[in-house]
This record gives structure tokens, C-alpha cells and sequence, in this order.
């Protein structure tokens, strides 16, 4: 009997390994199973112009902002990035909507026979099934955000007409290496031969990585941090999406230079309306005011250092925390950036990767005002339960709590 998009969803779940859900053992050490697959679906992702965008932090923000520019400038656009918050539809959209589950469940029912003969991992999958609904949709352009990393990502068979790699921090180190360096090594993985490169961050140490990488394949390279640019509105709020617009400026300068036609109103449009354009949540995003509840899927020291600067920004009497982690993250450096004196409701994400409260226990220090809860949605209840009208509500250290409350 045929399945249905739960159950299709289910069965991508259950059959396939997942990054988000067991960790890196999800994750293969090479691009020959993704090859084999699109190969078997034709090489669909050959059959239209893409960007690649990499990074530690950024990179989704950066990938939405583009697509609705291109939207805004009458190209038809599509997006997949990842993980997905709601609906694993999410992951793949085109001019801002998802795909239908018809699609899906038409896909998987087609080649779940290949699929199980490869032992294709989730991730695999998800590409495959990206790169084909975009050819199926005839898209002028894909922006195509990667996985993890970048040299052995799933997504790394394009070829792309512009690189785009936002900044490098610490993040799945036991993956992708144990310096800076090593980092920015696996997300240079993605500067294509005599394809520019658009690099949003650099320190002095990931500069001279990019820089030897672009040399030895003959690709510009360009450092957003060398150039100036206007500043526009967006209703991507957080302070931290000011670094990712001026990326995407310079990405768009490149794409107006390759006769891309990208005006100044669509660039204006198309930054003030990424949410409505693309469906982007989980960025500094409000829930509610009286008490003010934001939610951020920044999830390492890197990206939630910027996350702290607003939050120093933002207005309140009482600060409360309602914090929740996988367990590859360094909750210890996490939690020093933190201020000593909010109130901290600490929870579970409902994956298999959860850092356990019994283990996360050891990790808090003594003098932090912290309760421990089943749910995060308990947590978050007993934060709005003990503030008042002018408090302030952070809700995050990982995309999966974010995933549970919006």
C-alpha cells in the first residue's frame, strides 16, 4: 500500500542514517553515493545555474537573503537548506514555497529501491531529492546552502557560478578538525575552479587558507571585510545579520558583473521581505512581547557570541534562559557567555542526540539560578510563569529547541 507523507517521512527517519538524530555516524567520507544517486536521477542538478553557500554561522541566513533577492529580481529560485525546524519540506523550496508532499512521496516510492541498495544516508537523500524537484520546476538559479562543511558534503557535486563562504568558527570539531585552520580547509572544499569566491569573515589564520586554496584553482577571491557598502533595511533583525547583508551585497555584486539582472529596488525588496519571501524562522525571531520571548538557532560559542551581543542590546528587567543542547556542543564555553545573573531553565531537545540533563547537571555551575525540566516546553512555561511584563525570554543553544516551540 502506498504510504503517505507521514509515513514517507517516517521511513526517510527510520531507514536512513541522520546527521541530526545520531550524529556523525550518519555521515559518509566521500562524495560517491550522492554521485551514484544523481546519476541515477539523471544529473539533475546540471541542469541549472547554483550557488554554493559554506560556513560556520551564516550560511542560512545568507542562502535566504539571496533567494528572495533573485525572487525580487524576477528569477524563478531554488532553496534548500537545512536542518528543517516543522516540516522536512522546509529543505527544499522554490520562490519561497515548499515542495508538495505529493512530490516527496512520489520520490522516495520511485527510488527507495536505489536508495536502500546504496545505503544512501538521510542527508544524501534530501539532496538528491532537492537537486531533482528543482530541474523537475525548470529554476533559473538554486542557491544551494551546504550540510556540514563542504569538501565531502552532499552538496559539493555542483558546479556552481559563485562560491559564497560566510565566516569559520569552532563547530562539530570532531568532524571537521581541531583548529581554525582544519575548518576552514573542509569549507574551502567548495572554491570550484575558476569560479569566484565571495568570503564573508576571515581571521588572519582562515585568510591564508582560502587564499592558497582560490590560487591553486585559478578563482577570484573576494573579502566582503574589504569593501564598503549601504546599508539596508531587513526584517532579519539581529544584529549579527548585518555581517551576512554585506555578504550577500558583495555576492550580488559578483552576480550583476555575470549579467544578472539585480536592481537596486529588488535588493531593497528582497532584504526587507526574506521571511515572507523564503519562509526563514528561527533568527532572532519574536514570539511574543510583555514579556519579550525571542528564539535563535545559534547552537556554538561562535554564533551565539553574536546572539549575546543583542541580547546586551535588547531592554529588560530580568533576563531567563531557557537553554537546551545536543551533545557535541562545548556547553561549558557556551555557558560562560552567558551573564551569572538570569535565571536559567535548563531542558532536553527531543532527538537521540540530546544532551541529558543528568550530564548537563555536571556542566552547570554551582552559583547559576538554575531549574532543571522534562520538556522544553515545560521550561519555557515555567520561564513565563516567573516573569514579569518587562522581562526578557531567550529560548535557544540548539536548533532543535527552536524547532519545539515556534
Amino acid at each position: 500500500m502506498k504510504k503517505n507523507f507521514a509515513q514517507t517521512v517516517e521511513w526517510l527517519y527510520e531507514k536512513l542514517p541522520m546527521f541530526q538524530r545520531i550524529g556523525s555516524a550518519a555521515l559518509k567520507k566521500d562524495l560517491h553515493n550522492i554521485r551514484l544517486l544523481t546519476e541515477y536521477l539523471g544529473n539533475p542538478h546540471q541542469k541549472y545555474l547554483t550557488i554554493h553557500v559554506a560556513g560556520t554561522n551564516g550560511k542560512g541566513s545568507t542562502s535566504h537573503m539571496l533567494s528572495s533577492i533573485l525572487q525580487e529580481s524576477g528569477y524563478k529560485v531554488g532553496l534548500t537548506t537545512s536542518p528543517h525546524l516543522k516540516d522536512f519540506r522546509e529543505r527544499i523550496r522554490v520562490n519561497g514555497e515548499m515542495c508538495s508532499e505529493d512530490f516527496i512521496i512520489d520520490f522516495v516510492e520511485n527510488n527507495s529501491a536505489k536508495i536502500e541498495s546504496l545505503e544512501a544516508s538521510f542527508f544524501e537523500v534530501s539532496v538528491a531529492m532537492a537537486f531533482d524537484y528543482f530541474a523537475k520546476e525548470n529554476v533559473d538559479i538554486a542557491v544551494i546552502e551546504t550540510g556540514l562543511g563542504g569538501r565531502l558534503d552532499s552538496t559539493n557535486i555542483i558546479m556552481p557560478i559563485l562560491s559564497v563562504i560566510t565566516n569559520i568558527g569552532f563547530d562539530h570539531i570532531n568532524i571537521l578538525g581541531n583548529t581554525i585552520e582544519e575548518i576552514a580547509f573542509e569549507k574551502a572544499g567548495i572554491i570550484k575552479p575558476n569560479i569566484p569566491v565571495v568570503i564573508g569573515e576571515t581571521l588572519p589564520e582562515t585568510r591564508k587558507v582560502f587564499e592558497q586554496k582560490a590560487k591553486e584553482t585559478h578563482s577570484e577571491i573576494v573579502f566582503t571585510e574589504e569593501n564598503s557598502f549601504k546599508e539596508y533595511e531587513s526584517d532579519l533583525i539581529g544584529i549579527y545579520q548585518i555581517k551576512n547583508r554585506r555578504t550577500v551585497l558583495m555576492a550580488v555584486d559578483i552576480l550583476q558583473k555575470k549579467g544578472f539582472h539585480i536592481d537596486e529596488n529588488s535588493i531593497e525588496r528582497g532584504l526587507k521581505n526574506v521571511v515572507k519571501n523564503t519562509g526563514l524562522r528561527g533568527r532572532w525571531d519574536i514570539l511574543q512581547r510583555n514579556p519579550l520571548i525571542v528564539t535563535d538557532t545559534a547552537h556554538n560559542t561562535h554564533g551565539l557570541s553574536e546572539v549575546m551581543k543583542q541580547i546586551n542590546q535588547t531592554e529588560y528587567e530580568k533576563l531567563h534562559l531557557v537553554l537546551g543542547f545536543v551533545n557535541d556542543k562545548d556547553v561549558v564555553s557556551i555557558l560562560e557567555l552567558f551573564p551569572k545573573d538570569a535565571r536559567y531553565y535548563f531542558s532536553e531537545p527531543d532527538v537521540p542526540r540530546k544532551m541529558l540533563l543528568e550530564d548537563l547537571k555536571k556542566l552547570v555551575p554551582n552559583e547559576l539560578d538554575a531549574t532543571y525540566h522534562s520538556t522544553i516546553k515545560n521550561a519555557l512555561e515555567s520561564a513565563k510563569e516567573n516573569a514579569n511584563a518587562d522581562d526578557f525570554i531567550y529560548v535557544g543553544g540548539s536548533t532543535f529547541v527552536v524547532a519545539e516551540i515556534i
